[in-house]
């Protein structure tokens, strides 16, 4: 069995045919492997939590073209930093966010608990944005969408795609189908999905039917069409994932080079 040691942060686990040595009348042997650096993503800046609403077409007032566009809403509560990690307390830096007000009985005591310590009212939804520096951001501080992003600045949203169930290789991974005719009788079926003695066996990830859809998904470089303060939505060019009342994480976009270091 394999033992694992950790040094310098990194891992380094000791796997056989390397370091000599007799166990249980056999020879074992074992050998450490080169250490492995975890470098965990940063984002591009603070983000907030949002609910979509639905699409529409905009008109651009200043070319009158239409543009399909997605209207994404805020619930009551907003988005407000409910815990600020530092390098010293958390080994890492990073700002966490609640979103979605609701009543007290709807959270667990902890989650009350926690929430409390940072002077924040009863959320239902927390996540995390990794960044570089976190001297701007006080728990109990309220996110506005519009202090953040500005119209025409690009965005990652992200949210949890439109469930489709189980379907067929066609359909899931846009695979052809057979002859309808000819006495084809082949026509949507999945065909060979591998060689007979030789593997033996069929590879992993191999494309087959199965389950599509209902898993997290991001969209990246959406541009921010227009921010309306009176009616406190954002219309974003393009679809996002889910279902209208979906919830949705936006994010500065990732540009290499602009916001993130290319090395």
């Amino acid at each position: 069995m394999a033992a694992v040691g950790i040094a310098g942060g990194a891992l380094a686990p000791l796997l056989p045919h390397q370091r000599g040595g007799r166990r249980g009348g056999c020879a074992v042997s074992f050998r450490r492997a080169a250490s492995v650096a975890v470098r965990a993503s940063y984002e591009a800046g603070v983000g907030v939590m949002a609910t979509k609403v639905g699409m529409m077409t905009y008109f651009d007032p200043a070319t009158g073209k239409p543009v399909p566009v997605t209207v994404v809403g805020f619930r009551e509560g907003g988005n407000v930093v409910t815990q600020v990690k530092t390098a010293a307390t958390d080994g890492y830096d990073a700002v966490q966010v609640g979103y979605h007000g609701v009543r007290e009985d709807k959270l667990t005591r902890p989650e009350l608990g926690h929430l409390g310590k940072a002077g924040a009212p009863p959320l239902r939804h927390l996540q995390e944005f990794r960044l570089t520096a976190v001297d701007a951001f006080e728990p109990g501080q309220e996110l506005d969408f519009a202090e953040l992003f500005k119209e025409g600045d690009l965005v990652d949203v992200s949210g949890n795609s439109i469930g489709k169930g189980f379907q067929g290789g066609i359909k899931r991974h846009n695979f052809k189908r057979g002859l309808m005719t000819h006495g084809s009788k082949s026509h949507r079926q999945l065909g060979s999905i591998g060689a007979g003695t030789t593997p033996g066996r069929v590879y992993k990830g191999k494309k087959m039917p199965g389950r599509m859809g209902g898993t997290k998904t991001k969209i990246r470089k959406l541009k921010i069409v227009k921010i309306d303060n009176d009616l406190q939505v954002v219309m974003i060019k393009g679809a996002v994932p889910g279902k209208p009342g979906n919830l949705l994480r936006i994010a500065p976009a990732k540009i290499v080079g602009k916001n993130i270091p290319k090395n």
